[in-house]
This record gives C-alpha cells, sequence and structure tokens, in this order.
C-alpha cells in the first residue's frame, strides 16, 4: 500500500472518532438524566451551586485553618493556591480554546436543573477543576485532610452532570486540569514531605512504647492543651508537669533529675530552656510543638502529638547541631536563630504588647514602631573592620526557601552558622525587605550572606541587644558564635516509620 493512501486513511478516520467519542458523551449524559439517583436530588443541585466562584472551597479552607495546626493551615493555603491556578488557566485559556454548547436539558428532570443556567462554553468544567484543584492541594499536603474533602469535591464534580449542565467529557478534562494545577503549585513550592529533613546523623535514644521514663514540662500560658492530652492518650506512662513561664527553669531541672527522657512543650524560647538543661544532664529532648511559630520542632518534622509519640514509641532520635555565644560573663545557646541590630528591638517592643492584642498583631505594630523610629545603625567590627549594621542574622544551620515560600532548614547538623548581613545607610526599612526578598546568598552593598562555623565580633557599646530563640539580653564589647556540632539528641519521625 502507498503512503499516499495511509495518509488518505489516517485523515479519513480521525473525524470518525471524534463522532464515535461525541456520540458516547451524549449517551453517558443521557444515561445519567435518565437515572434515578437515590438522595441525590434534594443535595447535589445545592452543592453545585455552593461552589459557584469558589465559595465553597474558601470556607473549608477558613474551616481547616481555624483547627490551628500547621498543617492543616499549610494544606489550607496549598488547596486555595492550587484552585487559584485552575481558575486562571480555564478562564485565560480553557474556557477559549474548545467552544462547545452546553448539553441540551430535554432528558433533565425539571427539579434536577440549576436556576440560573450557565453562559459559558461547556468545555472544560471549571466547577470540576476547582475541586480537582483544591482536594488534590490539600491531599498533597495533608493525606487525612485530602481524604476529607475528596468525597465532596468528587460529588460537585459529578453534580456538573447530574443537573445537565456539563458533559461527562467536561467534567474529566476540568478535574485533570485542576489536578494538574495543584501539581504545578507543588513545583513552585514544594511540600513539607518533599523537603524532609535528613534522618541522620542517627542517635541511639531509648524507644518509650508507653512513654514510661518521659517527663514532659509544659508551659500552661502557651495554649497547648489539646496536644499534651492528644500525647497523654498516646503516651499513657509519660508523666507531664503543668507550670507557669516564669517557673519553667525550675521545672525543667527538677524533671532531668528522673526522666529518662526530658519532653518539652511550649513556642521557641521555652524550647531554647529545655534544650540547655538536656545538654547540661545529658538527656535526649521531645519536642512538642505549643507556641506561636515552633520553628524547631517543624525543622525537625515533629508537627503534633502523633509525631512526638511515634518517634518516642520506636526509639527514633537524630542528633542536631547547636548553637552557642558568649559575651563576657554573659553565655547562652540558640537552636534556631540569634540576631542584633534592629530585630531585637522589634522582639522587646513585640514583648510589651503582645499580652494585650496578641501575638500577630503584636509583631505588626512592633515593626511599624521600630521601622518608623529616628535611629542609627548598630555599630561593630565585624571580620576586623568597623562596619555600621542594621541587621545581623545568625542561624543554626543554613536557612532556605520553599520554592517561594518562606525559609526553613533542611539540615540540622550542617556544622555551619547562617551568617545574614544587612549594612547600615539610608532607608533601614527598604534595606531590610531587599534583603528578605533577595535569598539566602545574595551579595549586594545592602546585603550579604556567608556560612561559617565561628563569628566574632568586637567593638558592641554597652547595652547593645541581643535576641536568641526569642529571648533578649544585653551584651556589650565582644561577642563569640560558635556551632556546637550534634551536641544534642532530638527524638523524630524516621523517614518510612
Amino acid at each position: 500500500m502507498s503512503p499516499d493512501v495511509d495518509l488518505t486513511a489516517s485523515e479519513a478516520g480521525r473525524p470518525s472518532l471524534r463522532r464515535t467519542l461525541l456520540a458516547l458523551d451524549s449517551r453517558l449524559f443521557e444515561f445519567a438524566a435518565e437515572r434515578h439517583w437515590p438522595g441525590a436530588e434534594p443535595v447535589l443541585p445545592r452543592l453545585s451551586r455552593s461552589a459557584n466562584h469558589g465559595v465553597l472551597w474558601f470556607a473549608t479552607a477558613a474551616a481547616m485553618a481555624a483547627s490551628r495546626t500547621p498543617r492543616s493551615r499549610r494544606a489550607a493555603v496549598r488547596g486555595v493556591a492550587s484552585l487559584a491556578l485552575a481558575s486562571l488557566s480555564i478562564n485565560t485559556l480553557g474556557k477559549r480554546s474548545v467552544r462547545r454548547a452546553r448539553p441540551l436539558l430535554d432528558a433533565v428532570p425539571l427539579v434536577r436543573r440549576l436556576k440560573r443556567q450557565p453562559f459559558t462554553t461547556s468545555f472544560p468544567s471549571g466547577h470540576a477543576a476547582s475541586a480537582a484543584a483544591f482536594a488534590t492541594g490539600v491531599a498533597l499536603e495533608s493525606p487525612a485532610w485530602g481524604a476529607a474533602v475528596a468525597p465532596v469535591a468528587f460529588s460537585v464534580a459529578m453534580s456538573r452532570v447530574y443537573t445537565g449542565v456539563h458533559f461527562p467529557s467536561d467534567v474529566l478534562a476540568g478535574a485533570a486540569l485542576g489536578a494538574g494545577a495543584a501539581f504545578a503549585v507543588r513545583g513552585l513550592a514544594p511540600t513539607r514531605g518533599q523537603l524532609a529533613p535528613p534522618a541522620r546523623p542517627r542517635a541511639d535514644a531509648p524507644a518509650l512504647p508507653d512513654g514510661q521514663g518521659l517527663v514532659l514540662v509544659t508551659n500552661t500560658a502557651a495554649g497547648s492543651a489539646d496536644r499534651v492530652r492528644a500525647l497523654r492518650d498516646e503516651l499513657r506512662g509519660a508523666e507531664v508537669v503543668e507550670c507557669p513561664l516564669e517557673e519553667m527553669p525550675v521545672q525543667l531541672e527538677k524533671a532531668a533529675s528522673r526522666a529518662v527522657v526530658l519532653g518539652v512543650c511550649g513556642g521557641d524560647g521555652t524550647v531554647n530552656a529545655a534544650a540547655e538543661v538536656a545538654l547540661r544532664h545529658g538527656l535526649p529532648l521531645a519536642v512538642l510543638p505549643g507556641g506561636t511559630l515552633n520553628h524547631f520542632a517543624l525543622d525537625l518534622g515533629v508537627e503534633d502529638a502523633g509525631d512526638l509519640a511515634g518517634a518516642l514509641t520506636r526509639g527514633e532520635a537524630v542528633r542536631v547541631d547547636v548553637g552557642r555565644f558568649s559575651s563576657g560573663e554573659r553565655r547562652g545557646i540558640f537552636v534556631n536563630t540569634l540576631s542584633l541590630g534592629v530585630y531585637p528591638e522589634l522582639v522587646r517592643e513585640r514583648d510589651r504588647w503582645a499580652h494585650r492584642v496578641g501575638d500577630w498583631p503584636a509583631g505588626v505594630l512592633a515593626a511599624l514602631r521600630v521601622l518608623r523610629a529616628d535611629r542609627h545603625p548598630l555599630e561593630a567590627e565585624l571580620g576586623g573592620r568597623p562596619r555600621p549594621l542594621w541587621l545581623l542574622f545568625v542561624g543554626n544551620g543554613t536557612y532556605h526557601r520553599m520554592g517561594l515560600a518562606p525559609g526553613r532548614r533542611l539540615d540540622l547538623a550542617d556544622g555551619r552558622l547562617d551568617v545574614r548581613v544587612v549594612h547600615g545607610g539610608r532607608h533601614p526599612a527598604l534595606r531590610l525587605l531587599a534583603a528578605a526578598a533577595a535569598g539566602p546568598l545574595t551579595r549586594s552593598p545592602a546585603h550579604a550572606a556567608v556560612r561559617v562555623p565561628r563569628l566574632r565580633l568586637a567593638g558592641l557599646a554597652p547595652g547593645t541587644l541581643l535576641a536568641y530563640d526569642g529571648e533578649v539580653t544585653e551584651v556589650h564589647d565582644e561577642v563569640t558564635v560558635e556551632k556546637l556540632p550534634q551536641a544534642l539528641t532530638v527524638y523524630r519521625p524516621l523517614p518510612g516509620s
């Protein structure tokens, strides 16, 4: 057979295949229209209308965020971001690429039809795209929430055929586009599961199947009673000591004297105090996040009581670095960050207002007051040369960006201090914003970043403020910052467990 004959046969077959698929699509639509779906008539049309303009999904995201767990909030944000990308794709490309008429409603019972029929083209289904995008985005961050949302998303997608506004292929194409949008968002901003911290160096730590030997000290002011209760349910042999913030140092010391494993629940400042006690007594540390930010626990991969209970039950732990600073007689450690310049002033100002207006509003108010004030940069000798600085940030380990998301640490035992400097000059607010937006290792006249194992600053004026893990102290003359490599053993769930 000649090539010309083959080509002609191929071209002749394409319209036939297209007609076959369209005919199948129409038969499936008519089959769905004629079939009685028990219990669907009072539910699916209402559900379909509730998803107009994404209202159902925005309400679901708000409910998820209200649960106050980091994973739920991230899942809600990822779901909304995926929905936004899917809607943008549908409205700019999808609806304009294929001009397909809506199905005829003759076969659809009147009780099923929407009061207001859509007037845009039928292909693809925007409702199905939004539903699939939101559900997939949520599931990529939190499988548990994804399992809860998936039946609702499936019902919304199917309601578009049930109410007669879409053919089945419109719904399938929309769902595929929505799921693709969720994976595209994950490419821009990877999930925490993709960027899990390395499971090394592993440490020998006792397994506590029922929690016997764990003494957990919890800050009653942190508002973490639900998390502590959940841990108690998982580890009934654990001892829990509840105390106010001012009693934490004493109670941690007492707990360390009788514990096999020292546990702590609270914010980053409370975790810092517990880490110092654990180091001094040579105990492994179990951290249950109970504060506002919980940087250390989240970078370990411990987000809730289930994560920590599993690690304690199996004896899963790693060794992590600790930062240490000294200035004259003043010494301390940090597990997250240390800073000088405007940030310690911001922390002190925030603490003044937090008990009146709450943590987040206090942080915004403090930033506005500190950046608007008429002030001079910090004067310090860095690298043997005097320099004016608006900010010096030192991270215990290297901070990375998650795509377009804020930074986190992927390795808590890298042996390095992540040092970032915003140089003095005019317009401190603009310099600080530029440094924050430019990335971790950008060098410019305004800011710079290096990774070193040790740092020394000299020439600091008396009363200079230094912030470490949310606490503030005063230093003067000289400050030395160094790493204690793999000094602390901490429980964390390991991959595959």
